[in-house]
């Protein structure tokens, strides 16, 4: 990622390592719970967890331009299947994944003050993403 700073890159990686570890426990939550598209190959035969399986999970940067809670990250939780999935299960995974997402943020970023907030229908993470603090 040329022109990246050293920091900002930490902190790109240390988000991609995260939304692995998500992507991860809700396949080993989830993985039954829906048939896979057919043009997904089975959990663990991709080389990143983000191409196979029933879910990818990832994160893009807002500057959060009309945003209450301003910067931050969007988080992307998409189910890869053709049925219909439900907006109460929907729900439900996306609750699980945040209460993941709370519990284990401090692991990638122990010295960053961040938290997972909702803000309309899309999840956030918000908080210390200055490049003077790692």
């Amino acid at each position: 990622m040329a022109g990246r700073h050293p920091k900002q890159q930490i902190i790109e990686t240390n988000m991609r390592k995260l939304c692995d570890a998500l992507d991860e426990y809700l396949e080993e939550k989830y993985e039954e719970a829906y048939p896979l598209h057919p043009n997904r190959t089975e959990r663990g035969k991709a080389g990143s967890v983000a191409y196979d399986g029933l879910f990818s999970t990832g994160t893009k940067f807002t500057l959060g331009y009309g945003s209450k809670s301003g910067r931050g990250y969007l988080v992307d939780i998409e189910i890869i299947t053709l049925e219909k999935v439900h907006q109460q299960m929907r729900e439900t995974i996306e609750h699980d994944a945040v209460d993941f997402l709370k519990e284990h943020i401090s692991d990638y970023f122990p010295t960053r003050e961040l938290d997972i907030i909702k803000e309309g229908k899309v999840f956030k993470i918000v908080g210390d993403f200055s490049l003077g603090s790692l």
